[in-house]
């Protein structure tokens, strides 16, 4: 199915000026085809491939390999997908510019221009993972912390500076604006983009990918876009297509409306139960029905932002009347709203719950009335438990764990089960004014009974933007919030991603001392064991107002749908529901605090940064100049051996097994991101070059520090190896001869002698961030191969790209019978040509026995093959522009 610009080029006049765009009714009526039926979420999809092949890019089978999705009713076909933009953070995106920064010196080398390495697309860069919450719950936390950040961060903002003026599209907002998928929200997204051509204006739908796994929260816009590995996200940038399989699409109708007492957290803890519970991995889900005209756009926002919890990799709503108020509530200029709307309608991706009938892979009901007050956790985001249900939970969860001690603060007794940090954080909730505006009354009724936060919890606020306090203020709820400790604490992930800071001494020391299992309470979207604090034994995700409720009660143990959350003044019970917001209270503030001027004031800065940042010193021109003793930016490695001919793909032999793990290995386990301990083999390096313990920092910060990153792989305390049972993780068996030591040790030693490395996991491994380190460190560390029983979507992409093989087996999961002192020969390589290729997998036990399992390939695209046969993603892009005579060539 092949068509040409003339055929399917349309016209749409808004505001007297005519614009073209590539219509889907003209290629309905071409085709043949009910392209109405398709789900929005396709149809989107369709123009881009449509678009690519009118323009001479696509490949003229992607049409028609997505409509196919009409008749089967599911996907399966590879298809090219060409976003419009890439967004990226600063802890996955700058050893990205690293690497592309490595790739120019490596054309250089050559004698080969190196800016053929060069975004071709925007690329939005924000700094939003630096700021960590050392201080706290006083006014002076924003500027102490932000001085921190950029005192430590100095040399990484510098190396910013130079990558912004030397990649052309490149456009980086500064520490201190938010974070990047709520600026994406409030500011960067258009919907609709307009170019501007030699014959006219287009419209095209705004479409991205990025490097964040959040990254579908932008869904809510009706922006077609999903996280991606950072390699993927700077092949992109770098003009190649994204390969995807067309999905299967699950449509979810929704019907009723939220109760006044249930907030959008309480709905998106809801939903990733049930979807996860549905094993939806990798499908794209859309949001349909009659329940949808009652969900505000920050409530979808909400659910769309915790996506990859749910393990699908969109969650889709439609364009609609509420997605044009929260445009010009934004500060989205009239005359581009006009244009969404138009350009919507004319193209079919307008909801009306009355019209609108899409054929769905799946679907199925949820009725919004059905949510009740809740919270998850601790260790997923889909344990979630009713509110009254939250006792229990810790108390399972902690069952079979050393019972702590009661122990003194000095001012206070610490206890199992205390509340240490209640922070109101992320762009999952602070994105939504209606869960701050909750907070903030829920503070002020506190503080008019007389309540206070108990002394032992660690308190904050770190909102994803600063019109987020901008209103807070405006309503006068700040006020509230800061007597109980809330003060704001910087624009940023802090709390959410793990950079809560140090607790207290004298806590820290109770804690230790009684080897207490303490609780986090925070507003975010992942409880992964250990992410948050290393000395908090238990994490739980809640509404902003619940935060503030437990930093109240101090404990988990109490059930606050019946118990008092505290005394007033006069000692008498208060009761939750007693000081909870009242709805319509929230609605009026909102409604009277919240409009365009907020918005269009706060971001009118957002690109020039502080004084210090406007001030700082960066290198100038097209190479960097690499720093060999910098302990944080340095060249990455395997660069120099890139444009080696591509040798042939060989069978891995007599591979020994670096681990075996159980289910759901989270990302952050396999490569972590926050502080960096002391007792740890990275520290150990660092401490050999210069580094002092009180500057370690963090991984996040070095990785850009190769020898750091290799360190930290599969060190996690809370990672599991059934090869060392009873060992805390990071450990494994070094054979043949069974001895015990640090996994990175035992891989330092299976390199020497040349033998390679092969992980074994369970179900869903790779849960959690898109993180390139967690693949690009077992690839350092000797890994070739993965087998486990089922990936993440980003992590197997991840894998691929990094040049180590995702497998899993064919007849069901196996992991079980490996003890880890086994050798296998995995065969087939040399004939892996298409996706899903089976393997044969030889086991040498020590015995002697040795047994056949078969393996395929989770490459699911002719171009992962290609990625993989040639080492690697960013191995396959340098080859490819050192061989073009011309940088068009390597676009089209």
């Amino acid at each position: 199915m092949n068509f040409k610009g003339g055929q399917v080029r349309s016209e749409l006049m808004v505001g007297g000026r005519p614009y073209s765009f590539f219509s889907l009714a003209a290629v309905e009526q071409a085709s043949s085809r009910p392209v109405s039926r398709l789900p929005f979420c396709l149809k989107v999809l369709l123009e881009n491939v449509v678009r690519q092949q009118a323009t001479g890019q696509g490949c003229p089978d992607d049409v028609g390999t997505l409509l196919e999705f009409l008749q089967q009713g599911h996907g399966g076909g590879e298809i090219r997908f060409r976003p419009e933009r890439v967004m990226m953070d600063d802890t996955a995106g700058l050893p990205l510019l690293g690497d592309l920064a490595a790739m120019r010196d490596a054309l250089a080398r050559r004698g080969v221009d190196p800016q053929r390495v060069d975004p071709v697309i925007p690329v939005d860069f924000v700094v939003d993972h630096s700021i960590i919450a050392e201080h706290s719950a006083g006014p002076e936390a924003l500027a102490k912390n932000a001085a921190l950040e950029f005192k430590r961060n100095e040399e990484r903002f510098a190396f910013l500076r130079w990558a912004e003026q030397a990649f052309g599209l490149l456009r980086v907002v500064p520490p201190g604006g938010g974070i990047c998928h709520q600026i994406n929200l409030e500011h960067l997204a258009q919907v609709v983009r307009r170019r501007e051509v030699d014959d006219g204006f287009w419209l095209v739908p705004d479409t991205m990918v990025g490097i964040d796994s959040h990254t579908p929260m932008i869904n809510s816009l009706g922006i077609v876009g999903w996280g991606v590995s950072g390699i993927e996200g700077v092949s992109a940038a770098l003009g190649e297509p994204v390969s995807i399989r067309v999905p299967a699409v699950v449509g979810v109708r929704l019907t009723g409306r939220l109760r006044p007492e249930v907030t959008a957290t309480d709905l998106v803890l809801t939903l990733t139960q049930i979807i996860r519970r549905r094993d939806l991995v990798g499908t794209f889900v859309e949001y349909c029905g009659p329940g949808l005209d009652h969900l505000s756009l920050p409530e979808r926002a909400t659910v769309a932002n915790m996506t990859p919890e749910c393990g699908t990799t969109m969650s889709f709503f439609p364009i609609d009347t509420e997605t044009l108020r929260y445009l010009r509530l934004t500060g989205r200029d009239t005359e581009h709203v006009a244009l969404v709307e138009a350009y919507a309608r004319a193209q079919g991706l307008w909801h009306d719950a009355a019209t609108s009938d899409p054929r769905y892979s799946d679907s199925f009901d949820f009725d919004l009335a059905s949510v009740e007050p809740s919270m998850a956790g601790p260790g997923q985001p889909h344990y979630r438990v009713a509110l009254s249900e939250a006792p229990q939970a810790f108390a399972t969860a902690c069952r079979g764990a050393p019972v702590g001690k009661p122990a003194r603060d000095g001012n206070a007794l610490v206890r199992d089960g205390d509340v240490v940090i209640a922070a109101v954080t992320s762009c999952t909730n602070t994105s939504n004014p209606s869960g701050m505006i909750g907070a903030g009354l829920l503070a002020r009724n506190a503080v008019a009974r007389g309540l206070k936060r108990k002394p032992w919890v660690k308190t904050s606020l770190s909102p994803g933007s600063r019109v987020v306090a901008d209103y807070l203020n405006a309503a006068g709820l700040q006020r509230s919030l800061d007597t109980l400790g809330f003060h704001v604490s910087g624009f940023g992930c802090m709390t959410c991603v793990g950079f809560s800071g140090p607790l207290a001494e004298p806590i820290a020391s109770a804690v230790r001392d009684g080897e207490l299992a303490t609780v986090a309470v925070i507003s975010g979207n992942r409880n992964y064991d250990g992410r948050v604090h290393p000395m908090v034994r238990a994490t739980f995700l809640a509404s902003p107002p619940l935060v503030v409720a437990y930093a109240l009660a101090g404990t988990i143990l109490g059930d606050l749908t019946r118990n008092p959350i505290g005394e007033d003044g006069q000692g008498r019970p208060v009761y939750l529901s007693e000081i909870w917001p009242d709805a319509a209270e929230i609605e009026r503030i909102i409604d009277s605090t919240i409009d365009t001027s907020l918005f269009s004031r706060s971001y009118a800065k957002l690109y020039e940064g502080s004084d210090r940042w406007r001030r700082l010193a960066f290198a100038i021109g097209q190479l960097f100049s690499w720093n060999t003793k910098s302990t944080f930016i340095r060249c990455p490695p395997d660069f120099d051996d890139m444009y080696a001919e591509q040798v042939a793909l060989g069978d891995i032999r007599d591979a020994r097994i670096l681990a075996v793990f159980g289910d759901m290995v989270t990302t952050e386990h396999v490569s972590p991101m926050g502080p960096l301990p002391a007792n740890s083999f990275a520290a150990d390096y660092l401490r050999s070059i210069g580094v002092s313990d009180r500057d370690l920092g963090t991984y996040a910060a070095r990785r850009l520090i190769a020898e750091v990153m290799i360190r930290g792989t599969f060190s996690s305390p809370h990672l599991a190896n059934a090869m060392t049972p009873g060992m805390p993780g990071g450990h494994t068996l070094h054979q043949p001869e069974g001895v015990r030591m640090a996994i990175f040790e035992a891989a330092r030693r299976y390199r020497e002698q040349g033998i390679p490395l092969v992980v074994v996991a369970g179900r869903q491994y790779g849960t959690g961030s898109s993180r390139d380190w967690s693949a690009k460190g077992p690839r350092l560390l000797g890994v070739k191969a993965v087998i486990a029983e089922s990936f993440e979507r980003l992590h197997r992409a991840n894998l691929v790209a990094a040049g180590v093989l995702p497998l899993r087996w064919v007849d069901g999961g196996l992991r079980h019978s490996f003890t880890g002192a086994e050798t296998l020969d995995i065969e087939g390589l040399a004939d892996l040509h298409q996706p899903h290729t089976e393997l044969t997998c030889r086991v040498y036990s020590l015995g002697g026995a040795v047994r056949n399992l078969r393996l395929v390939t989770c490459l699911e695209t002719e171009q992962e093959v290609k990625h993989y046969r040639s080492g690697g993603t960013l191995r396959y892009l340098l080859q490819r522009r050192a061989a073009q005579s011309t940088t068009a060539e390597v676009y089209h």
